[in-house]
């Protein structure tokens, strides 16, 4: 469960990563970031899911 808050944490920073990197305009890093974000943020919810229903 310390592994999903963990990557729960990292896929919140990586939003705001997204709309700090939107202001710069800094399209490149807007795409890893998202990209990072949504990764780790599919793995903290299954991560989850499996700790909860297995």
């Amino acid at each position: 469960m310390v592994t999903a808050i963990i990557l729960l944490i990292v896929a919140v920073l990586c939003v705001f990563a997204v709309f700090r990197e939107l202001k710069t305009k800094n399209f490149f890093a807007v795409l890893f970031a998202g990209v990072s974000a949504l990764v780790f943020g599919w793995f903290s919810v299954m991560t989850v899911w499996a700790n909860l229903f297995s």
